[in-house]
């Protein structure tokens, strides 16, 4: 069997996040036996396309796809010699979770039983709050609830029974991360309060902050949240300097949960050898793939931490994610987004995943279990390019 093609997939609508709306990289990776396997990464689009179209698509074609531990290392060493931190490494993801969805296609099997089987049949998720119906930022209506407490409400009678809020952002942004004033703590706090008012302790609440404060800023934010039991602080700090971690998690009560934004196995040898983490937050999409996040989590497991993957993209993440917590033995729960599943994905792939009654099932077609809708690829805006020999 030989790669025979790559096809890099341009769309010129996004999913929209706190940073905006974001683009997607998708690739498909032809085999010269018919099937056809497909990846994803984000969030810039023609930067991953670019390093794919540039450097490693020649690295792929006319090698067996089935060699995806190998390829993943052509690939990585072809890019290693000037730096993989980012887009270099988002077009590795792209490509590897695609090696994988072919590889499953090829065997007839899901990703998860490849990757050793099963550990569970239900993965827990919690919902990230770019919601379609409620602005969990909103708290002047007129029932005094806020819309953080009837999303909330709403997340509970679904079965979803913990959710993710930044709230501290705009504070953050508006100050760099500088200082935060004692009205701008206070108004942090309702959204948080208003879910405790509307639903209790029955959900949990992890706290997202996107990497913007400093060390002081974010022990006094932290010490202000100590009486609403929270599930996790994530990102508080950027993550270029992790030792800073060490001196925040020395003031601080609750678990730290870090990082979407650590890339491979190398950069979470640091996080995992300071021992600074509680949950450690992988993104397929951007790590390595599913072959790197799988190392992660394996290094995870030996410190005895739980995985909580990173997964507020687009479709292929979603799917590949819920493969590696089918997977894993050491999953906590998985992110998921109401809106993307429910709005977002369903014109775009074959299935959008979603769950039922607040957990997820394990995909059971082979491979990822999803393709992309031919007719999404004849949208206006969609845009095909093919590399062969």
């Amino acid at each position: 069997m030989k790669i025979t093609k790559i096809e890099l997939i341009h769309a010129s609508r996004g999913v929209t996040v706190h940073a905006g709306e974001i683009g997607w990289s998708w690739v498909r990776v032809h085999s010269d036996e018919g099937q056809v396997g497909l990846g994803e990464s984000y969030p810039l689009g023609e930067a991953e396309r670019g390093v794919i179209r540039g450097a490693l698509a020649r690295v792929l074609l006319g090698q067996d796809p089935r060699d995806v531990e190998r390829l993943w290392q052509d690939l990585f060493l072809s890019i290693s010699y000037f730096g993989w931190a980012g887009a270099e490494m988002r077009a590795i993801s792209a490509l590897d979770i695609a090696l994988w969805d072919l590889l499953g296609k090829t065997t007839g099997q899901p990703i998860w039983q490849l990757l050793g089987g099963k550990s569970r049949d239900r993965i827990r998720t919690y919902n990230t709050c770019y919601d379609h119906l409620y602005d969990f930022n909103r708290v002047d209506t007129s029932d005094g609830l806020g819309e953080a407490g009837k999303l909330a409400r709403e997340l509970l009678l679904g079965g979803i029974r913990a959710m993710k809020v930044w709230p501290f952002d705009a504070a953050a942004r508006k100050n760099r991360g500088q200082f935060i004033t004692r009205s701008e703590l206070q108004a942090g706090l309702r959204p948080v309060q208003q879910i405790r008012d509307a639903v209790g302790e029955d959900m949990d609440i992890a706290m997202e902050f996107h990497g913007l404060w400093n060390v002081p800023c974010a022990i006094r934010i932290a010490q202000s949240l100590e009486p609403y039991h929270i599930l996790w602080l994530e990102e508080m700090l950027p993550q270029d300097n992790l030792k800073a971690y060490a001196m925040l998690a020395r003031h601080v009560v609750q678990p730290l949960c870090i990082s979407e934004r650590l890339m491979t196995r190398f950069q979470f040898r640091e996080l995992l050898d300071l021992g600074i983490a509680q949950f450690i937050m992988p993104d397929i999409a951007w790590c390595g793939g599913i072959t790197e996040a799988r190392k992660i989590a394996c290094m995870a497991d030996t410190s005895y931490l739980p995985l909580a993957p990173h997964n507020c993209g687009g479709p292929v993440l979603h799917a590949a994610s819920l493969h590696l917590a089918t997977h894993v033995p050491n999953l906590f729960i998985l992110e998921s987004v109401r809106r993307h599943y429910l709005v977002d994905y369903p014109d775009i792939v074959s299935d959008a995943l979603a769950p039922r009654d607040g957990v997820f099932g394990p995909p059971a077609a082979p491979g990822l279990g999803i393709y992309l809708r031919p007719e999404f690829l004849k949208c206006p805006g969609v845009q095909i390019e093919t590399i062969e020999n």
